[in-house]
């Protein structure tokens, strides 16, 4: 496996790949897990060659303190991606990545008007920023995204489509922990107690599409709507005592716009944050699919 931490290096490393090999592209921030490293392995199944890149990007972050502790751990990020069979690591500095003022204006398509978008200004602006650099810089074949993070992947795949890249988007199921909880670079900051009731999330995303299901809340006979299901998911998660909804919603799989009623939609999405103070998480669920 080849490390670059310099754009010079890696487009050298990159100019050696036989042009008829398909390359698998897992773009990442680091602070590797099991879910992470299923990318990889997804990766080895349909491509030639597997390139991952390790970067936090500072575009996306709209709290400083949050870029200031995102775990960093690439060491031990390099051995994981040794091991799972990766053959390139591009580990770019900022000045790599963003020469000069990126002042582009990438379409979103209105997908981050629900979710993270309104609470997390300028996220996805960054995401399209980086994503677009690097799909730029490795011109993949795959690029491939976990659906635990399902606004940030149906966004990258609007605009991949709208800019005519060459490249597919390959969704992956989100892996999770033996207790449900979604695996995410995030976790490692959770003390014991947080750690214990992280669970209880999932847990309820469980219970919602149960009820999804049946549209029947529970202990009655009356027949829910996505809004008040919504309503209930929040309840429900902030009756543990260290958990803190920050939104429910229920939205379109396509458009990410909210639903009112089951009909509105064809494929529907639990999406939600949640604040274990200080330490916030996403998670997601599907409520209904058109086979």
């Amino acid at each position: 496996m080849t490390i670059c931490y310099s754009l010079a290096d890696f487009q050298q490393a990159l100019s050696l790949i036989p042009n008829n090999y398909k390359i698998g592209f897992v773009p990442t921030m680091g602070a590797l897990h099991k879910g992470h490293i299923s990318l990889v392995e997804k990766a080895l199944t349909i491509s030639d060659t597997v390139i991952v890149s390790i970067f936090v990007n500072p575009t996306q972050f709209n709290n400083p303190g949050d870029l200031a502790v995102y775990p960093r751990t690439v060491e031990e990020d390099c051995k994981k991606l040794r091991e799972a069979g990766a053959s390139l690591v591009f580990i770019p500095s900022v000045k790599d990545i963003y020469p000069g003022d990126d002042t582009r204006s990438i379409s979103l398509g209105g997908l981050d008007l629900t979710g993270e978008g309104p609470r997390r200004p300028g996220h996805f602006k960054g995401v399209a920023q980086v994503v677009t650099l690097l799909f730029d810089i490795v011109k993949p074949t795959y690029a491939l995204f976990g659906e635990k993070d399902f606004q940030q992947l149906s966004i990258i795949r609007f605009f991949t489509g709208e800019l005519n890249y060459p490249i597919e988007i390959i969704s992956c199921p989100t892996v999770r922990e033996s207790d449900g909880l979604a695996m995410s670079s995030r976790n490692v900051l959770l003390n014991a107690k947080q750690r214990e009731a992280a669970p209880h999330i999932y847990k309820t995303l469980k219970k919602a599409q149960e009820i999804a299901s049946a549209q029947i809340l529970p202990g009655s006979k009356e027949v829910i709507t996505p809004v008040m299901l919504s309503r209930w998911v929040e309840e429900e998660i902030n009756s543990h005592p260290l958990l803190k909804t920050e939104y429910a919603e229920v939205v379109n799989s396509l458009t990410l716009q909210l639903v009112q009623n089951w009909e509105d939609a064809r494929d529907i999405q639990l999406c939600v944050a949640v604040n274990v103070d200080p330490v916030r998480l996403i998670d997601n669920i599907k409520l209904k699919q058109t086979l």
